[in-house]
């Protein structure tokens, strides 16, 4: 079976810390997985590099096609076509629709569809933002009805797909994250005979959250309540890493506005696998405040590191976190600062937390994901 995966987000820094790392986890997985089949890798230039091709059942073809566009429409179905594929995999939901090679996609969640204008997800004008969302949702259903398979990646994102896009329910499968590098970058920090510095300013306590700083990760609510945390804790700090964008602008602002002391807040931008592996090993406690999330990789990162969690309670949160977290409203200031200070200050309620964490981190393999991957590809192909 000759298998196409689209992976022109490959890698954090170019497809974000959410689908980029996805798509780097799952092919690393598949390599180690799989050797029986033929694997043909779709990169950006700017990434083409980065994705390792360990044997010769792994190619890489260039197809440097910005997503989202409709030159990825027009353009994609010729370039897979001319690879003479069996399936095609695509990790993320800009499928194009004139594909007429069989497909398996996953759908990480139906954000895209929940955010209004009004939420300030974009830094469109209305109608063009309409535009987008009408766009998606056609998109959206043309997976529903063309898709051999739909991925998913936690049983609250397939039920928010089956109720809203006209498909099936046994058309979508959940299949979880992994967290297995994460552990390996935890047991390499921690066994480091000398601890390598952490960025100038940065001084544990600190609290820590990573990820794209779009308005449904709430990071403005976080804000708030540090403003808060800080007052009553004065030598804490937050630290917050993702990818500098119109949003993180916005944040900034808003930490000054609130009067958030100079030099607490610090936005590190994108980092590599090393420095983040610290920073959550030398974490007081990650917080993930979003409102909605198809799975959420990092709070689990933070407890392979042993690092205490304090979690929404929305969306797929407490169904990947189960018992190891503290949990609070999104909505409200004043029970996410008591989370945190439970965490901050409580050895007790840490103790729980961290208790927690080896079983529910062992729900989650990349091995497992890419082996039901392979019996998609088989089913897809058919």
């Amino acid at each position: 079976m000759r298998i196409g995966i689209d992976a022109r987000m490959y890698g954090p820094k170019i497809g974000g810390a959410g689908v980029g790392r996805y798509v780097e986890e799952m092919i690393l997985a598949l390599q180690q997985a799989d050797d029986e089949h033929e694997y043909v890798v779709f990169l950006r230039k700017k990434n083409f590099a980065n994705c390792p091709t360990p044997n010769k059942r792994w190619t890489k073809v260039v197809a440097d096609i910005p997503w989202y566009g409709l030159r990825e429409q027009l353009w994609m179905p010729g370039i897979l076509r001319r690879q003479k594929l069996d399936v095609v995999h695509f990790p993320h939901f800009n499928v194009p629709i004139l594909t007429e090679i069989p497909y398996v996609v996953t759908v990480h969640d139906l954000t895209m569809l929940d955010q209004t204008w009004e939420s300030r997800a974009t830094t469109r004008g209305r109608l063009l933002y309409e535009l987008k969302r009408r766009a998606q949702r056609f998109i959206l259903n043309r997976i529903a009805r063309d898709a051999r398979a739909v991925v998913t990646v936690s049983e609250h994102a397939k039920n928010q797909i089956i109720h809203t896009l006209p498909i099936s329910a046994d058309k979508v499968h959940v299949v979880y994250n992994g967290i297995d590098r994460a552990k390996d970058w935890a047991h390499k920090t921690k066994t480091k005979t000398v601890a390598e510095p952490l960025p100038s300013g940065i001084k544990p306590p600190f609290i820590l959250n990573v990820g794209n700083p779009y308005p449904h990760k709430n990071i403005e609510t976080l804000l708030h309540a540090f403003s808060f945390f800080v007052r009553e804790y004065p030598h804490a700090h937050l630290v917050l890493v993702g990818p500098e964008n119109t949003f993180t602008k916005r944040l900034k602002r808003e930490a000054r506005e609130i009067e958030i002391p100079a030099g607490r807040v610090h936005f590190l931008g994108f980092v590599d696998d090393a420095l983040l592996s610290r920073l959550y090993a030398s974490a007081a406690l990650y917080v993930i405040p979003s409102k909605m999330e198809g799975f959420g990789l990092p709070p689990l990162e933070a407890l392979a590191h042993g690092t205490p969690v304090a979690a929404s309670r929305a969306s797929s949160i407490p169904e990947i976190l189960g018992p190891a977290a503290v949990y609070f409203n999104p909505n409200d200031i004043e029970d996410l600062y008591r989370a945190m200070e439970q965490l901050f200050k409580d050895k007790t309620v840490r103790t729980r937390v961290l208790a927690a964490a080896p079983a529910v981190l062992a729900r989650y393999s990349w091995t497992d994901h890419a082996r039901a991957l392979i019996d998609l590809y088989r089913i897809a192909a058919k």
